[in-house]
């Protein structure tokens, strides 16, 4: 039983967990997903949520005034910001991948997820960024479980083929130039989201993978067909503000809680996890 259970883990058929929270590290439904977030204690890999501010926020290619927005000002505005954002958390480690979602769905757009060589970089990564601020708004920074990029990444987006555009629920990650990567990365990476896979369990064919991808959208799309586009929003100014003090203390971390559960229950995911980790050694 444990071991069929240490199988679904994070899967469709996985009744207990959320899966795309399990691999995307967001879930549109937040606190009221009928499932649990698991949240990790520790991680490679840190989620900044909501925080690149793209400058056609209201209506992607047009300005808050409604004017056109050249695109290479729009991938300008970008890679501004990507380099930014890598050479302030270069600080604190070598970085692995840093991935930006250009999706349009409030619980991912403007996510940014940086994951980091070693879990101890990225903690104190998150610890600096407590209470900062960045072009004048809260940094919202946590642990992400997600550690495989490709499960995460919406192949049919790669393939400009994705017929759900900016709400698909599977990343859509905005790609950075070739001149700024090998400026930022060197010869290291040779996909934009790094190298290979750090989680400890092998992914699964990609034939089971699409199936499975196919599934969960058909499941989303059965039972959740509302969405929403941000508003508004402040173009980034490329600095960090270190006032803990502004509006009133710390930002308000807007995450949702873990969903509480018996003794008995966490327990057992706990040793879901040490069994699927054990395997994939």
């Amino acid at each position: 039983m444990a071991e069929h259970l240490a199988s679904i883990f994070g899967t469709e058929k996985d009744r207990v967990n959320c899966p795309f929270y399990f691999k995307i590290g967001a879930c549109r439904h937040g606190d009221r997903c009928s499932r649990l977030h698991n949240r990790p204690t520790t991680s490679p890999t840190l989620l900044l949520s909501n925080m690149y501010q793209r400058p056609d926020m209201i209506t992607p290619g047009v300005d808050a005034q409604g004017q056109p927005i050249d695109p290479s000002k729009i991938q300008e505005h970008f890679e501004d910001f990507y380099e930014d954002i890598f050479e302030e958390l270069s600080k604190f480690g070598e970085i692995e991948s840093l991935n930006v979602c250009d999706n349009l769905a409030d619980h991912m757009i403007g996510n940014v997820y940086a994951q980091f060589k070693e879990e101890d970089q990225a903690a104190a990564a998150l610890n600096a960024l407590q209470g900062r601020f960045y072009s004048g708004r809260p940094i919202i920074a946590d642990f992400s479980p997600v550690t495989d990029f490709r499960e995460a990444t919406c192949r049919q987006y790669e393939e400009n083929s994705c017929n759900r555009g900016g709400y698909c629920n599977f990343m859509h990650v905005k790609m950075i130039g070739r001149e700024l990567r090998r400026k930022l990365y060197g010869t290291r990476h040779g996909r934009f989201w790094g190298t290979r896979s750090r989680s400890r369990s092998a992914s699964p064919p990609y034939h089971k993978r699409e199936k499975e991808r196919e599934r969960e959208r058909d499941h989303d799309r059965r039972d959740h067909r509302s969405g929403g586009r941000r508003s508004g929003g402040d173009r980034h100014g490329g600095r960090y503000e270190n006032d803990r003090r502004r509006h009133g203390g710390s930002p308000r971390r807007s995450r949702s809680p873990v969903r509480e559960g018996s003794e008995e229950r966490r327990a057992r995911i706990e040793q879901w996890n040490r069994e699927r980790e054990q395997k994939g050694q």
